[in-house]
């Protein structure tokens, strides 16, 4: 699996859970410790960018997840 295929999966991930959530990407921002671009929320869930692993952190506990839900994308 090559670096573009698991930045799309874990955006893909990440956008499934806040979707169940009923979550918009501003209210994901809204409820991250610090500050993040909304506009890359939307690159991270695209598989543009390549996330922190404190972004990840920062998104995951905003969606009341273990990191660890968010990066398992081992098919």
């Amino acid at each position: 699996m090559d670096k573009s295929e698991i930045l799309k999966k874990i955006g893909k991930r990440i956008k499934e859970v806040r979707l169940q959530k009923g979550i918009s990407q501003a209210d994901l921002v809204g409820k991250m410790d610090g500050n993040i671009d909304p506009t890359n929320i939307s690159r991270i869930e695209a598989g543009r960018t390549n996330p922190t692993v404190i972004t990840l952190f920062r998104i995951a506990e905003a969606l009341e997840i273990k990191i660890s839900d968010l990066v398992n994308v081992v098919d």
